[in-house]
């Protein structure tokens, strides 16, 4: 049997553009003389549809397109993901589920069993978990197909009541008393780059386990702020790897199933990637799905001559190109004159149009019309947001009468202690650099100038300043970065408690006013724009805070 993965780029409802896609597919495996060809969870509609599943026509337009997949779906088997009705009394009104197409029509469906709840994934507020298992029978060969999580858990865990595990054994051990000759996984699994080897290893372990091949296709393409990488997996019965399909972008193979259950084909994967390298190219793919999926071409930021500025201009350029970026260097009397050359260098060395904008004459404005409120009253913080929201002013107004998108460039070390001013340096329609610490930044710049200096060497060298008064730096307000990106990996990412963290040899004051930080600035995240995630836990969705809770 020739199995075929499609690694592709959904549009959540889209439907004339994903099922075109699909039916070139299915169309293009026809030629190769594939007999099944599998396709990513909920593929028909986009993955996460979330509350679009409420909406009576989308479901109907779901309906429409797998009819019109099926009827593509002659001399050849089709798996594809897409949400069906419960049609039981009980339960909610639909299932996740894995449809086998064939001769026309719907020969067979594997609804989804265990419905993630956690973090970004909320499928439980949508979906009746499965409760009966079987396989479908293709041209001789037994095959037990999965959806994503059905084939990752491997045991039942304290917390399964939130995640709906209703069995003692996972569905892979209910399929496989059925005795079949090959696992298929569809998915749509976000990237992470503190899980990089886990996925794989999910597959690993259960090719080993059952002595099976599994095949997986894994969604590619970001949606709003998740971005899924790709990296469909086929996997030997031994746990070795025959292939890893493209990350970041779309892909289609074809196998012969005997080659693999020969464990014919072995592929080298590096056991340690440049996660780097890696978070780069989400970010990439990130900020072009969010502009060509909204409809939009051209953006704009604020060009600082700092090294967060500089690291989110040279990700825009290379998934928008030069011609589309358009950007503001905005000083005041405190901007150093070498922030004003890095940033121009910079901007001439990628071919981006920029403007100078000299912000003194708003701010002085600001101030003067306050001096009656501020009478007697000393310069504080106050002052120095002014010259923020100057900034944030002049760049939304660029981007009102030009029809710019404004980028924010934050970065997570900042929005997670609040170093960043409310409608100033923390306006933008979406966030390049929200789930990236500031360490990371660096190492991105690094990164980027590893074959040529492209981003101005003073921009990484040199301390990081808001440049909002004389002589700051950013270590006036808090812990060198290196110290502090260490303590809020391990509360944010990792959940650590206080007294956990000091084992790691931390002051206690030190961790208890970095906390306090995250915990009194929850209120200025809830107003942030959407944060490209590449974390295993990012500001978002996928972090829900009481804004009035009491908590360390």
């Amino acid at each position: 049997m020739k199995i075929a993965l499609a690694q592709l780029n959904y549009h959540i409802g889209d439907f004339n553009k994903n099922t075109s896609k699909i039916i070139d597919q299915i169309n293009k495996a026809k030629s190769d003389k594939v007999d099944l060809l599998v396709f990513s969870e909920l593929a028909i509609c986009g993955y996460p549809p979330q509350d679009l599943l409420e909406r009576k026509i989308f479901i109907e337009k779901s309906q429409q397109a797998i009819e019109s997949i099926a009827e593509a779906c002659s001399d050849i088997g089709v798996v594809i993901g897409a949400p069906t009705f419960n049609t039981h009394q009980k339960g909610k009104a639909l299932y996740n589920s894995a449809l086998f197409l064939n001769n026309g029509k719907i020969e067979f469906i594997q609804n989804k069993t265990l419905l993630p709840t956690y973090d970004i994934f909320d499928e439980y507020r949508y979906f009746e978990p499965n409760d009966k298992f079987n396989i479908v029978e293709f041209k001789g060969v037994k095959i037990a197909i999965t959806i994503c999580e059905d084939l990752w858990d491997i045991q039942p865990t304290e917390n399964n009541f939130a995640r709906n595990q209703l069995y003692t054994v996972t569905p892979m051990e209910q399929l496989v008393k059925f005795k079949p000759d090959v696992i298929l996984n569809v998915a749509a699994s976000p990237f992470s780059y503190t899980k990089i080897w886990g996925r794989k290893n999910v597959f690993i372990r259960n090719a080993k386990k059952y002595n099976l091949p599994v095949f997986n296709v894994n969604q590619v393409g970001a949606q709003t702020e998740l971005i899924f990488d790709g990296g469909s997996l086929v996997v030997n019965p031994d746990g070795t790897i025959a292939d890893e399909l493209n990350l970041f972008s779309e892909d289609y193979r074809v196998y012969n199933l005997d080659d693999i259950k020969s464990c014919n084909l072995k592929k080298n994967i590096d056991e340690d990637p440049n996660v780097i390298a890696k978070i780069h190219d989400s970010l990439v793919l990130g900020i072009r799905d969010y502009f060509q999926k909204m409809g939009f071409k051209k953006a704009t930021l604020g060009l600082s001559g700092g090294i967060d500025s500089a690291v989110a201009l040279v990700i825009a350029q290379r998934a928008l190109g030069s011609e589309n970026l358009r950007v503001l260097l905005l000083p005041s009397k405190y901007s150093s004159g070498h922030s004003i050359t890095d940033a121009k260098n910079l901007a001439e060395n990628l071919g981006v149009e920029y403007d100078i904008i000299n912000i003194q004459e708003v701010v002085d404005s600001f101030n003067k019309s306050l001096e009656i409120v501020f009478e007697g009253l000393d310069e504080d913080i106050t002052e120095e947001n002014i010259q923020a929201r100057a900034r944030g002013t002049i760049l939304m107004a660029l981007s009102n009468k030009l029809g710019y998108i404004l980028l924010n460039t934050s970065n997570k070390s900042e929005a997670a202690v609040g170093y960043g001013t409310l409608y100033g340096d923390m306006n933008g329609g979406l966030s390049v650099l929200g789930d990236v610490y500031k360490t990371d930044v660096f190492r991105l710049a690094h990164y980027i100038n590893r074959d040529v200096e492209i981003i101005p060497n003073n921009t990484i060298v040199k301390p990081p300043s808001a440049e909002l008064r004389p002589e700051q730096k950013d270590t006036d307000s808090l812990p060198d970065y290196d110290i502090l990106d260490k303590i809020l990996f391990s509360y944010i990412e990792l959940q650590k408690t206080l007294d956990e963290i000091q084992e790691e040899d931390f002051e206690r004051e030190l961790i208890m006013k970095v906390l306090k930080l995250v915990n009194n600035n929850e209120y200025k995240r809830y107003q942030s724009p959407p944060i490209l995630r590449i974390s295993s836990k990012a500001f978002g969705a996928g972090r829900r805070i009481p804004l009035v809770a009491k908590h360390t």
